[in-house]
């Protein structure tokens, strides 16, 4: 009787532990469960950038970019157009800088693809003698209007900051960043787009260059403080107080070259997106996710191409930091066809410690973009982004243009870009999101 017992006992024993044991495993397996979501979601993450590297370097074998140099960023002869350096020595065959430019422009490019005579052009605009100056045509912003030799009309955007200085506050505050215009073009270029104006940096002598040829009402705003030349202009906020003050006489500035007559804008147009720059008030795309199926039904964003131009601005924006572009200008000619110019870039480079998510809300609430600009994206990545806008700009008589902190900048900012509309492209599908738009591209 007692052994049965002591039998029993054991078995009772056995199964109790046997029990504990499934128990454990049990839970071992929930926690192992609420932990797999998260390995899978970066087993994903991880799978998609190696796929998203791949395919880049297989775009940039494509590409003849020879990888053995440092940084990969050297782009043979043969590259893809928008990646070689820009050559300040070009010769412009005989022909005046300005007529090319003006023969340049078309309804959907400012500059062609394969634009030889660029860096030459931007050389002259850099050089060439200034024959008149005046204060700058309307606007918020200092500026000045300069006439160029060859009767071309450029403006003239002081530089009011030190390269290193950051922008505290809101993303749109603070002075126009004459260096910003400068690297926008760039980056216009680098993503293929070619709707940003020809812009150069300068150095003007204000006493030789300006005040002799400068109009009266330009002249009457300079004032001297200290040993250093300076001028506060005719603008909304343009105040006696607040001049661009030159080092020394020496001005540093970005030129902007103007438009050809023949093309004339159709004028400010407000943009769907634009902000109320108000404390106490916001706008409609800030609270209703659903804002973009409003926008698409009405004109001129329900058919052509104007809505995948303010797709393609909104991550163009993005990675500068421009949160300012309230208002967007076309071509009269091309009537609602007509691309959205993408001038006026100066409140862009202000903070780059701060990634302005909003400026993307086009994206994440239409969930549209052209497979163009999401195929020159991907080229983009891998820090090639940086790399190439600072070979880019190295020429720049002005440089270096941009601190290393804004080069980073964007390169974080592009897989941020990369990372929401892939997003799209898992919830909606590919072809549900990207646009082949090849007839107004």
């Amino acid at each position: 009787m007692t052994m049965g017992l002591k039998l029993k006992q054991r078995f009772v024993l056995l199964a109790v532990v046997v029990i504990l044991a499934l128990v454990f495993l049990y839970i071992l397996a929930g926690r192992s469960s609420a932990h797999g979501n998260d390995k899978t979601w970066l087993k994903w993450k991880e799978q998609k950038d190696e796929r998203l590297a791949l395919s880049s370097n297989l775009l940039l074998d494509g590409l003849m970019l020879d990888k053995s140099q440092s940084g990969r960023d050297h782009v043979q002869k043969g590259g893809l157009a928008g990646f070689e350096p820009i050559d300040f020595t070009a010769d412009l065959g005989g022909r005046t800088p300005w007529s090319i430019a003006a023969s340049w422009v078309s309804s959907r490019h400012i500059y062609p693809e394969d634009a030889e005579e660029l860096g030459g052009i931007l050389r002259m605009m850099a050089t060439a003698e200034i024959t008149h100056a005046d204060v700058g045509y309307k606007g918020t912003q200092l500026k000045a209007l300069l006439v160029l030799n060859g009767h071309q009309k450029a403006v003239f955007k002081p530089k009011r900051y030190p390269r290193e200085h950051i922008i505290e506050g809101k993303p749109y505050d603070g002075y126009d960043r004459h260096n910003a215009e400068i690297a926008a073009l760039h980056l216009d270029r680098l993503l293929g787009f070619r709707r940003a104006p020809l812009v150069v940096g300068r150095k003007v002598d204000l006493r030789t260059e300006i005040m002799p040829v400068g109009s009266e009402r330009l002249m009457s705003t300079f004032l001297t403080q200290g040993n250093d030349t300076c001028f506060y202009g005719k603008c909304y906020y343009c105040k006696e107080t607040e001049p661009a003050c030159a080092d020394g006489e020496v001005m540093e500035g970005s030129v902007t070259l103007w438009l050809p007559s023949n093309w004339s804008l159709k004028g400010r147009q407000r943009h769907p997106w634009g902000r109320t720059y108000r404390n106490d008030k916001q706008a409609r795309w800030e609270y209703d996710d659903t804002y973009c199926n409003s926008v698409k039904q009405s004109a001129p964003y329900n058919s052509g191409p104007r809505l995948l131009d303010i797709l393609d601005a909104a991550i163009f924006d993005y990675l500068i930091g421009n949160a300012d572009r309230h208002h967007y200008e076309t071509f009269e000619k091309d009537g609602d066809k007509g691309m959205l110019l993408l001038l006026d870039n100066a409140k862009s480079f202000g903070n780059p410690n701060h990634d302005e998510r909003t400026i993307l809300a086009p994206i994440y609430q239409c969930c549209k973009l052209r497979s163009s600009t999401w195929e020159r994206m991907k080229l983009l990545t891998g820090d090639r982004l940086s790399q190439l806008l600072r070979k880019s700009l190295a020429h720049d008589p002005i440089a270096p243009v941009l601190t290393e902190a804004h080069l980073s900048a964007m390169d974080r900012r592009l897989l941020t870009a990369i990372d929401m509309v892939q997003g799209c492209i898992d919830e909606n599908g590919r072809d549900n999101v990207l646009v082949d738009d090849s007839r107004h591209h």
